[in-house]
């Protein structure tokens, strides 16, 4: 049989079958997490799709996680409830290698753990994909991921790529949710509204800056992490102090539908390049347009003037707010259905497995056998950083 034949006949049986699939999340939440959480959410959404396709799913996530999927433990409880987040890299790994010594009982592993599943990857046969969500503007850690260019990631938006272009990017795929999640509200309310995390880059205070100038009340539903404490204290509090200003602290699934869908606008004043931002298409799936500036993933996912306003201060902004009548809430729902739902998600997923299997399937016919599925005398992939044998040295310019 042809290379070319071997290939096309790998594809078809790929197709045809629903797969065995590893989703690796994070410890610090369980999935969905109780409250906030992101990274979490999003592993739960994406995973609960996949087993209602019929997929054959094992969640490896905290063991106060809630899913349909075959669940194993990686800890107890999600790190943030328990006092052994001070040895969660330690925890993490752990289970990293419990998933892939259990490799070949999967088709493909999905992680999302950004690098810290890459050394493991290369000593299996099984593909590994991962999704990055986090942020890679941080020189100090490019070496580490060109170490590993051969991996197969997935961005979360363009944005979030940039900084290192080089990798194997194989998709950008945008977050999204179940269509009947978050209910649609035609009519809005009298209040703006902060939903998210308290801390400096996610813009806090320039939301009450814009509630003071626009004379508008401004409601809070924020968590407030333990190395966040200091910032809530000594800069916050003073402020909530403000008429109009209401915390009423940290909100899960739902509540979202009534704290997004009774807003006026949700204010997104982010102070970092952030790779996504869930909170933009909650907004929308309730109806709810948005004012942020116009950093990491925001162009991508509002339309300026359609379903938000872009402003780069809190001038900008606070026009932005007198202007928000004009925007259509249909509009902004039909944004969310048409962008952004977990189905639409999934089907990137199944297309990105379906290829990364069939190309190993390829390359195991090709070369006449599979690498080891076990760490015991696992063969690594080659090291993209090696040029005729001889490691280069490694650089912030490599």
């Amino acid at each position: 049989m042809s290379p070319e034949s071997q290939k096309l006949a790998a594809e078809s049986e790929v197709v045809r079958r629903p797969l065995r699939i590893a989703q690796v999340a994070t410890l610090w939440e369980s999935v969905p997490p109780k409250g906030y959480g992101g990274t979490e959410r999003n592993v739960s959404y994406l995973t609960e799709e996949l087993v209602r396709r019929g997929h054959q799913v094992t969640l490896f996530a905290s063991g106060d996680s809630a899913t349909s999927a075959k669940l194993f433990a990686g800890c107890e409880r999600s790190l943030r409830l328990t006092n052994l987040a001070g040895v969660g890299v330690a925890i993490h790994h752990r289970m990293l290698s419990r998933v892939y010594e259990r490799a070949s009982q999967f088709d493909v592993i999905h992680a999302h753990l950004d690098y810290w599943s890459f050394p493991f990857a290369r000593l299996v046969g099984t593909p590994s994909v991962t999704t990055i969500h986090g942020r890679l503007d941080i020189p100090e850690l490019h070496f580490i991921y060109r170490n590993y260019r051969e991996t197969p990631l997935v961005s979360i938006s363009e944005a979030q790529r940039k900084p290192l272009p080089e990798m194997n990017w194989v998709a950008t795929i945008y977050h999204g949710l179940a269509r009947d999640l978050l209910k649609f509200n035609s009519e809005g309310g009298e209040y703006l509204a902060f939903l998210g995390r308290i801390s400096p880059e996610k813009g806090i205070e320039a939301a009450i800056e814009v509630s003071r100038k626009t004379g508008i009340p401004l409601k809070i539903a924020a968590k407030v992490d333990d190395f966040d404490r200091e910032y809530y204290r000594n800069v916050i509090v003073p402020l909530l102090a403000q008429p109009g200003i209401e915390y009423i602290g940290e909100i899960d699934d739902s509540q979202k539908s009534d704290f997004l869908g009774k807003a006026i606008a949700v204010l997104f004043p982010i102070d970092w390049p952030e790779p996504f931002g869930m909170v933009m298409i909650e907004s929308l799936a309730c109806g709810t347009p948005l004012i942020a500036r116009p950093l990491g993933a925001v162009a991508e996912v509002l339309r300026d003037g359609v379903t938000g306003f872009i402003a780069p201060d809190v001038d900008g902004m606070v026009a932005a707010v007198r202007n928000i009548a004009s925007l259509s809430r249909r509009r902004c729902r039909e944004e969310f259905e048409s962008r952004f739902t977990i189905d639409g998600v999934a089907d990137q997923y199944e297309a990105i497995y379906r290829g990364e299997i069939a190309k190993e399937k390829s390359r195991a016919a090709a070369t006449g056998g599979v690498r080891a599925n076990s760490v015991e005398g696992a063969t690594a992939a080659p090291d993209p950083a090696k040029k005729n044998g001889v490691t280069a040295a490694t650089s912030e310019d490599d």
